[in-house]
C-alpha cells in the first residue's frame, strides 16, 4: 500500500469525496498532504462519510477548506524560529539548550503544525556541510546541555544518519541530553524497527523521545507496541499533545488520552495551546477554554496525567505556562486564598 501525497490520492483511496477535493485545492497546493500507509489503512472505514472532520483523527491529517483563511493574528513562523537561529538548522532560543533540525520534511503533514510554512516535500534538508555546521556550533557552545532533535520529523531519518547525529552529539562532554521529537510512533509505527531504536543511544548520552499524540485513538495496538519497543530499549518518553477544537477540547477526550498515554509509559509533557500558525484558526479554542479544561482535569485525574499547559509566545520569547492561578495572594501580607480540586476555596497563610 502506498503512501498519499495529493488530493487526487486521497480521492482514489475513497477518503475524500470529487467535490471536497476541489474544495481543498488550494489548501494543498500551499500547505503539504501525506498519508502514511499505515493511517490510510486506519482512517478507511472510521470516518462519517457525510463529515468526515469530525472524526479525530481525519481532522488532523486531512486538508479542510478552513485552511484557507487566515486569522490577522496569524504567522509564517509564529515562534519566531527564524529569528532565534544563528547557524543553518539550529535554533537557540533558551540558554542551555538547542533545536537542531536537520531535515524539514515528515512522514505525515498535521493540518495545525506550526512549521506548516517550512515544512514539506523537497522542504530543506542541511547537506553534510550543513549538519557539520550546526553540530560545530553545539560543539563551541558549552553552555548547551540538551540538544532537542526536531524537524521535520528526526526519526523519517535512516538508522544511520540517526546514529551519526547521536554519535556526534555524545562526543560532546557537555551535552547531557538529546531528546527527539516525532510524530513517526503514532503515525508510521513500523518504522520504529529495533535497528531505528538502537541508533538512538550512545554511551554517556541520555536519550529521551517526545512522542505528538492528540488523541486516544491513535494509541492502536501497533502504536503501542512501537511505543513498548523504545520503552523496553531504555529510552524514556515523554507526550507532547495540542489542544484542538473538535479533537481533543473536552475532559473526556484528555483524560482518556493521558491515560492511555501513562499506561503505555509515557508520561504527558506538555499540552500546547496551538500556535498562531497560518490557516489553523478553527483548531484554536481560547486561553480561557484551555485553562477552564486543565483546571476540570486536576480532580479527574492523577498528578502523572498531568501535563503542562504551555503557550508559545509569538516572536521567539519561548514557552509560558499557562495554567489557571490556583493560589492567589490577598493582601500582600501572606494571606492567600486556594483553590481545591473540587473548586472550594481555603485560606492560607505563609
Amino acid at each position: 500500500m502506498k503512501a498519499l501525497h495529493s488530493v487526487s490520492d486521497l480521492v482514489a483511496a475513497g477518503l475524500m469525496t470529487p467535490d471536497a477535493a476541489d474544495a481543498v485545492r488550494s489548501v494543498a497546493d500551499r500547505y503539504a498532504v501525506a498519508l502514511t500507509p499505515y493511517l490510510r489503512e486506519t482512517l478507511a472505514g472510521r470516518t462519517d462519510a457525510a463529515d468526515p472532520q469530525r472524526d479525530p483523527l481525519y481532522a488532523q491529517y486531512v486538508p479542510s477548506p478552513a485552511e484557507a483563511y487566515t486569522a490577522p493574528e496569524e504567522r509564517e513562523d509564529p515562534i519566531g524560529d527564524v529569528v532565534r537561529s544563528p547557524v543553518k538548522g539550529i535554533v537557540h532560543r533558551y540558554p542551555d539548550r538547542v533545536l537542531l533540525k536537520p531535515l524539514h520534511a515528515c512522514a505525515v503533514y498535521c493540518r495545525f503544525c506550526f512549521r506548516r510554512e517550512m515544512v514539506g516535500p523537497g522542504g530543506e534538508a542541511l547537506t553534510a556541510e550543513e549538519l557539520d555546521a550546526a553540530l560545530a556550533y553545539v560543539r563551541d557552545h558549552p553552555e548547551v546541555w540538551e540538544v532537542v532533535v526536531t524537524g521535520g520529523d528526526p526519526l523519517l531519518l535512516s538508522p544511520r544518519r540517526l546514529r551519526g547525529i547521536v554519535q556526534a552529539l555524545s562526543d560532546m562532554p557537555h551535552v547531557g541530553v538529546v531528546r527527539l521529537h516525532s510524530r513517526i510512533p503514532a503515525a508510521d509505527p513500523e518504522r520504529v524497527t529495533p535497528e531505528l531504536v538502537e541508533a538512538l543511544t550512545a554511551p554517556g548520552l541520555a536519550t529521551w523521545v517526545a512522542v505528538h499524540v492528540n488523541h486516544a485513538d491513535e494509541l492502536t495496538p501497533p502504536v503501542r507496541a512501537a511505543l513498548a519497543r523504545l520503552v523496553e530499549a531504555g529510552i524514556p518518553l515523554v507526550g507532547q499533545t495540542v489542544l484542538l477544537k473538535g479533537i481533543n477540547d473536552n475532559a473526556e477526550a484528555l483524560e482518556a488520552l493521558f491515560r492511555g498515554l501513562v499506561r503505555n509509559r509515557v508520561k504527558p509533557y506538555y499540552l500546547h495551546h496551538p500556535d498562531l500558525a497560518a490557516g489553523t484558526s478553527h483548531f484554536r479554542p481560547t486561553l480561557a477554554e484551555g485553562q477552564a479544561l486543565v483546571k476540570g482535569l486536576r480532580g479527574r485525574v492523577s498528578g502523572l496525567c498531568q501535563p503542562t499547559y504551555v503557550l508559545d509566545i509569538p516572536g521567539g520569547h519561548g514557552k509560558a505556562p499557562a495554567a489557571p492561578a490556583w493560589i492567589e495572594e490577598q493582601d500582600g501580607e501572606g494571606e492567600y486564598r486556594v483553590t481545591d480540586f473540587t473548586g472550594r476555596l481555603h485560606d492560607y497563610r505563609g
